[in-house]
């Protein structure tokens, strides 16, 4: 029995392969696979295009997927279908990365667990199951808080001619985009969110200027407001956090949370170890029943 666990993002995907007792055989990287951006075509494009997925594609026994907007039957369903092309003979199970988030950060007790990266979202896990309150609405509507969300931020800020003059020298030095390729980047090409997202480097590199500690803030209490606060008991379990922007940001983001008197629990900026742990204790010694 061969095992290959996905965590997928919208920007990369990390892999794990393990064999049956839970050793890690292989570990791998592709981009990211998200079905309200990318087809089942997409899908088998990439993996069949990758050396280590050709090395191993007739042997893995079980895939477990677990990726950003694979929320509902017919999203997973296009994330599966790629897949099954690929691994024609092994069983593939898709399901959402807040799934995943919850079993990698599961420490025996009950916790929510957040997703704050390109994306943002939001779950409760007792140990049996995955609850959500409140949509995820994607970056139009929702993200709050994520790599999207302060992406349009900032490109805002500079088309409206709102940074401080050394930070807006910087933008422009560094990226050297008129407001026409902005505008075609968000509206008529693939992937928007994650081309707002990739603008968390620059932030992060200014994110003591009061503009973007006043954004980083706004942005963390809109989420705890919106994806913490609505599960009973917040006050009372631990809440975890996962995802680049959760991770590199995390000083601004606990200072939020004392303000409530959240119980932070794990940080983690990639849930792949934990993912592999879970599926090792839990799920490996089902399939082997």
């Amino acid at each position: 029995m061969l095992v290959l666990i996905a965590d997928s993002g919208s920007t990369k995907c990390d892999w794990q392969l393990l064999d049956a007792s839970g050793k890690e055989l292989l570990e791998f990287h592709t981009m990211g696979f998200n079905p309200y951006f990318h087809s089942a075509d997409k899908v088998e494009e990439v993996m069949n295009a990758h050396a280590d997925v050709q090395s191993i594609r007739g042997d893995v026994t079980h895939v477990f997927f677990y990726g950003a907007g694979s929320s509902t039957e017919p999203l997973c369903a296009i994330i599966r279908e790629g897949l099954q092309r690929v691994f024609g003979s092994a069983d593939v199970t898709v399901d959402h990365d807040l799934v995943g988030a919850a079993y990698s950060t599961y420490d025996g007790r009950p916790g929510i667990t957040c997703i704050i990266g390109t994306g943002s979202n939001s779950c409760q896990f007792d140990g049996e199951e995955v609850t959500e309150e409140v949509p995820a609405l994607a970056y139009i509507l929702g993200d709050e808080a994520s790599g999207s969300w302060h992406g349009k931020k900032l490109l805002a800020a500079r088309l409206y001619r709102h940074l401080p003059a050394e930070v807006e020298a910087d933008f422009d030095a560094t990226y050297n985009l008129s407001k026409d390729d902005i505008i075609d980047r968000v509206y008529l090409e693939p992937d928007p969110n994650v081309f707002l997202a990739s603008f968390m480097t620059f932030i992060g590199k200014h994110k003591q200027q009061p503009l973007f500690q006043a954004w980083l803030a706004a942005g963390f209490r809109a989420f705890i407001d919106v994806h913490v606060k609505c599960f009973d008991g917040w006050k009372d379990q631990p809440v975890h956090f996962i995802g680049s922007v959760a991770y590199h940001f995390q000083e601004e983001l606990r200072a939020e949370c004392a303000k409530d008197g959240i119980e932070v629990g794990a940080i983690i900026k990639k849930p792949i170890d934990g993912l592999a742990s879970y599926h090792l204790h839990h799920i490996l010694p089902k399939l082997q029943v």
